[in-house]
C-alpha cells in the first residue's frame, strides 16, 4: 500500500553538529512549552496540585487518590507570590488545638462523652471562629467563593438544618458531643471541611498592581537567552547561504519566532515549538495540517470559487454586451497587437502548426478519411446513378462500392499530396509568405469585425451568449453548491495515493 506524501518525515539538511543543535534546541523549547502550560494552569488547578486528588465526576463524592504525585506547591507557591492566608491558617490550628483536647493520649482512658469545661471553650472558639470564617469569607480574595460554598453545603448536610451558621453552632455543641463520639466527628472535619479550608491562600501584588509572578525569571534565564542564541546563529547561517541577504531580512524571515522572545502571549509559542521539531525531522505536523487544511477548504472552497467564477462570468458578460465588440475583435491584426514586426505571434504559429498538421498528422488520417469519403461517395451513387430496381442486385453492389472505394483513395491521395507539399513551403521561411498570411489574417479579423456591425448578427450573438453564460451561472454553480466539496477531496486523495503508487513493472515480486 502506496504511503500517504505526510508520512514521509523530511531529513534535515546541514551538518551534523547543525542537526543535533537544531534537535536540542526543539527538545528545549518543548520542554519551555511544557512548563508554559504548567505555569498558565497552576493557580486554577492549583487545588489539585495540593490535596493531589481527582474528582471524575463533580457532583458525585468519588475521589481517586494521586497520591504517587509529589506536593510541589512548597516550590511553586513562592514562584507565584502564594502564601497561606492568615484566617484559614488560624482556623486550622485552633483546630488542631480542639481535636489535642478532645482524643486521649496514650496513657489515659477513653473519652468520656460530656466535655469538661476546658474542652467546651475550646468548641465555643471554634464555632466562633467558623461563624467569622462564613460572614467575612476569606476565599473571596483568591476567587474561591465557591470552596466557602462547598463547606456550608456540607455542614448544612451534615446537622441536616437549613443554617449554614445554625449547622456550625450544632456540630460543635456539648449536646452534639454527647451523642456523637469524636472520633466520627473529626473524621468529618478532617475529610470534608479542613481539605476545603486549606485550599484557600493569599497571592501578593507587585508594583504595577498584578499579582506576583517570577516565572519569567526562570524563562528568561533558562530559555529565552537560549532561543535568542539559536535565533542569531540561524540568522548568521542563512546569511551564509545568501551573502546578499541583510541582518534585516535575515532576522524577518525568522518572524515565526518572535512568540519565543515575548513575556507575555506565551501560549503562541506552540507554533514556533512545532515548527523547530518539523524541520529538525523529530515529527510530522504534516497529518495535522492536513486536516486543518480540509476544514478550511470545506468551509471557504465552495464559498470561494462561486465568488471567483460568478466575478468571471459577470466580466465577461459585461465584455460580450459592449458596443465596442467589433472594435475589440478588429484589434486584433497584427499590427496593433504586435511591437516587433519581427514577432508576428499569430502568423508564427500558423508557420508552425500547418506544417504539423499537414505533412505529420493528415497522412496518419488516410485510411479514416478514405472510408469517410468512401462511404459518401456510394451514398450519391446510390441515389443519384444506380435505379431504384437495380439496387437490390449483390454483385451490382460490390462494383459500386470497389468503385467508390478506389475514387475516394484516388481523391484522398491526391489531397494528401497537395497538403503535404503545402505543409513544406508553409514550413520554409519566406518573406513573401509570412506577408501573405499576414495579409490573410488582418482580412479575417477585419471582414469579420464589419459584418458583424452591418448586420443583425451582433445584437443576436451578444444575447445568445450572455443567455448561455447566465444559465451556466444558474446551473453551474448552484450543482457546485448542492454537490460540496468533500466529494473533491476524497477525489483528491485518490489521486495523489495513486500518483504515488510505483508502477506495477518496478514493484518487486513477493519473496524477492
Amino acid at each position: 500500500m502506496a504511503r500517504p506524501r505526510w508520512h514521509r518525515i523530511p531529513l534535515p539538511q546541514g551538518s551534523r553538529s547543525g542537526r543535533l543543535w537544531d534537535r536540542s534546541v526543539a527538545l528545549w523549547a518543548t520542554l519551555n512549552l511544557v512548563l508554559v502550560g504548567f505555569d498558565l494552569t497552576y493557580v486554577p488547578l492549583r487545588t489539585f496540585w495540593l490535596q493531589r486528588n481527582l474528582y471524575p465526576i463533580p457532583s458525585v463524592p468519588l475521589v481517586v487518590p494521586l497520591t504517587v504525585l509529589p506536593d510541589i506547591t512548597p516550590w511553586v507557591d513562592p514562584i507565584k507570590g502564594i502564601e497561606p492566608h492568615r484566617e484559614t491558617s488560624a482556623y486550622l490550628r485552633q483546630f488542631r488545638a480542639l481535636d489535642a483536647a478532645m482524643t486521649p493520649g496514650p496513657g489515659q482512658g477513653p473519652a468520656t462523652s460530656t466535655p469538661n469545661p476546658a474542652q467546651r471553650a475550646l468548641l465555643q472558639r471554634q464555632v466562633e471562629a467558623t461563624l467569622q470564617m462564613i460572614d467575612t469569607n476569606p476565599f473571596q480574595a483568591s476567587g474561591a467563593s465557591g470552596t466557602l460554598e462547598k463547606i456550608k453545603g456540607r455542614l448544612r448536610q451534615r446537622a441536616n438544618l437549613d443554617s449554614a451558621k445554625q449547622s456550625a453552632a450544632a456540630l460543635l455543641s456539648p449536646a452534639w458531643m454527647a451523642s456523637h463520639p469524636w472520633s466520627q466527628e473529626r473524621r468529618f472535619w478532617n475529610e470534608q471541611v479542613l481539605p476545603l479550608v486549606a485550599t484557600n491562600y493569599w497571592r501578593s501584588i507587585d508594583e504595577n498592581g498584578r499579582p506576583t509572578d517570577h516565572f519569567w525569571r526562570i524563562d528568561l534565564l533558562l530559555f529565552q537567552s537560549v532561543f535568542a542564541l539559536d535565533i542569531l546563529l540561524r540568522a548568521v547561517r542563512l546569511r551564509r547561504r545568501l551573502p546578499g541577504l541583510s541582518w534585516r531580512d535575515a532576522f524577518l524571515r525568522r518572524w515565526i519566532d518572535l512568540p519565543l522572545l515575548l513575556p507575555f502571549w506565551r501560549w503562541l509559542r506552540l507554533a514556533p515549538v512545532l515548527e523547530r521539531l518539523q524541520t529538525s525531522g523529530l515529527i510530522s505536523i504534516e497529518p495535522l495540517r492536513a486536516v486543518v487544511s480540509r476544514g478550511v477548504v470545506a468551509l471557504l472552497a465552495v464559498e470561494l470559487f462561486e465568488v471567483l467564477a460568478l466575478q468571471l462570468l459577470d466580466g465577461l458578460q459585461q465584455l460580450i454586451r459592449s458596443p465596442r465588440w467589433p472594435a475589440r475583435i478588429r484589434s486584433l491584426r497584427s499590427h496593433q497587437t504586435v511591437v516587433n514586426y519581427e514577432q508576428r505571434e499569430l502568423v508564427e504559429l500558423i508557420r508552425i502548426w500547418a506544417p504539423l498538421l499537414l505533412v505529420q498528422v493528415a497522412p496518419r488520417l488516410a485510411p479514416e478519411l478514405e472510408g469517410v469519403l468512401g462511404h459518401a461517395l456510394q451514398q450519391s451513387l446510390q441515389s443519384a446513378i444506380v435505379p431504384a430496381p437495380l439496387r437490390q442486385l449483390q454483385p451490382l453492389l460490390e462494383v459500386e462500392k470497389g468503385f467508390s472505394r478506389q475514387l475516394a483513395g484516388g481523391v484522398v491521395d491526391s489531397l494528401l499530396d497537395l497538403t503535404r507539399s503545402t505543409g513544406t513551403r508553409l514550413g520554409r521561411r519566406d518573406d513573401e509568405q509570412l506577408a501573405l498570411l499576414q495579409r490573410f489574417v488582418d482580412r479575417f479579423w477585419e471582414e469579420l469585425a464589419m459584418a458583424l456591425e452591418s448586420g443583425p448578427a451582433l445584437e443576436r450573438s451578444q444575447a445568445l451568449l450572455c443567455t448561455l453564460i447566465e444559465e451556466v451561472k444558474r446551473t453551474y454553480l448552484r450543482q457546485i453548491s448542492r454537490a460540496g466539496v468533500g466529494v473533491l477531496i476524497e477525489e483528491l486523495d485518490q489521486i495523489i495515493v495513486q500518483g504515488e503508487r510505483p508502477p506495477e513493472s518496478l514493484t518487486p515480486p513477493p519473496g524477492a
